[in-house]
């Protein structure tokens, strides 16, 4: 007798709801008509990458930055409505965000 089996004797007029399914994160996203400017830059001479532009709601954009650092396997940080990822990945990063339907430009370099 397993785990749902059990639970059904003990609650017999509970109808289980149906599971989750993971969606995926594009899903949610709002995507937008203008480009997101993805340029790249040196602090304190380390190389980082800047993505800014995004209209949509703030929450959508940490989203966006969280997928985009696990993806990438970087660090990174949003700030002032902007994404920092440490490194250039500027063409991988317009590559992920081509795929997930964005409009992405290119600036310096």
């Amino acid at each position: 007798m397993d785990l749902k089996d059990q639970l059904k004797n003990l609650f017999p007029e509970h109808t289980p709801e149906p599971e989750a399914t993971s969606e995926d994160s594009t899903d949610n996203l709002w995507i937008q008509d203008d480009p997101i400017i993805c340029k790249y830059e040196k602090r304190k001479g380390k190389p980082i990458t800047i993505l800014e532009g995004y209209t949509g709601a703030t929450e959508d954009f940490k989203k966006l930055a969280k997928d985009l650092k696990t993806t990438l396997s970087v660090g990174g940080s949003f700030k002032n409505d902007k994404i920092i990822i440490q490194g250039d990945y500027r063409n991988k990063i317009m590559e992920i965000l081509k795929q997930k339907g964005f409009n992405v430009k290119r600036v310096g370099g």
